[in-house]
């Protein structure tokens, strides 16, 4: 697999991964949930995590996830498995781009832009096309990581835990799993006002005052 102006490793399509064991509790458990969080809060038990966290950190096979929105964009989760610089990076493509748009890197911190809740419904419930993940549940979760919202609409934490009981999260840890995840997203707001990918090497578009991540894609 090739991304535009990503010089990353080995790439391999991860999208199958979203349905295996271990898979949320590996992707929401560290960056999303506080220390008292657990695997089978998402209905996964020590020994799937454990496995799970293998595949995905193999510095032989980075897992690239895929979500295509309107106008022929993606957003593109990449587990970033370089021997001892490992992370996540989440970026944005369109085939008319040269390059990758890194927006959020995440090595336990999260380090770039971020989506309000706004903007993180406009991409999950955007027409998609094949060639990613179109299953409406996933593609709400693997984005979660990068909401940060204070005041988050009525509604929001309905529709997480319509989410969460998709994908296998049992109905009696569905509410704290919900609370916990939200609870973290309500952290703190945190906006950088410049594009740009440090593997690319490009500083990207200008960005204009006040507008998002979807304004600057020209995603209204």
């Amino acid at each position: 697999m090739l991304i535009e102006g990503y010089n990353g490793g080995p790439l391999v399509a991860g999208e199958p991964l979203v349905d295996r064991p271990g898979f949320w509790s590996n992707h929401l458990w560290g960056p999303s949930c506080d220390a008292g969080a657990e695997p089978e809060w998402f209905g996964d038990d020590g020994a799937d995590a454990d496995a799970m966290s293998e595949v995905l950190m193999d510095p032989e096979r980075w897992p690239v996830f895929r979500v295509p929105i309107e106008g022929g964009h993606k957003a593109t989760v990449v587990y970033r498995n370089l021997v001892g610089d490992h992370g996540i990076d989440y970026l944005f493509t369109h085939p008319s781009w040269s390059s990758a748009r890194q927006f959020v890197g995440c090595e336990g911190a999260l380090n770039g832009n971020t989506l309000t809740w706004r903007e993180l419904v406009r991409i999950v419930y955007s027409p998609s096309v094949a060639g990613g993940i179109e299953d409406t549940s996933a593609r709400l979760l693997l984005l979660l990581p990068l909401l940060r919202e204070h005041a988050l609409p009525d509604g929001a934490t309905t529709r997480l835990n319509s989410a969460l009981k998709a994908v296998g999260t049992p109905q009696d840890t569905t509410p704290i799993t919900a609370q916990h995840l939200l609870g973290h997203s309500a952290g703190s707001v945190w906006h950088d006002p410049m594009w740009g990918s440090p593997l690319s090497g490009s500083s990207g578009p200008p960005s204009a005052t006040g507008s998002g991540v979807l304004e600057r894609l020209g995603i209204t």
